[in-house]
């Protein structure tokens, strides 16, 4: 990256930089971009990786649960309920 490059961004943000910004902010995009390389360096393989070898849905079915939750069941465990509406305390 050159300050060419530096100057062009600046230019696309709108924003005016001194020669010394422009030369700071080289120097950090330098060091951004080294650290991409070295990361891009890092080999990836599936080797010893269990999970990345065999794809698989791991999410369980969908199945119907037969529960009881008849209106007097609810009622019945509510610490408060009046003609059959359960009585909460009042919200501002």
């Amino acid at each position: 990256m050159e300050i060419k490059d530096v100057e062009r961004l600046a230019e696309l943000a709108r924003i005016e930089l001194t020669e010394e910004e422009k030369e700071s902010l080289l120097r950090d995009f330098d060091s951004i971009l080294a650290y991409v390389k070295q990361i891009e360096e890092v080999p990836i393989n599936s080797e010893g990786n269990p999970e990345a070898e065999e794809a698989r849905n791991v999410l369980r079915e969908d199945e119907p649960l037969n529960r009881d939750f008849s209106k007097e069941s609810i009622i019945s465990q509510f610490p408060d309920s009046r003609d059959g509406f359960l009585k909460v305390k009042k919200i501002l």
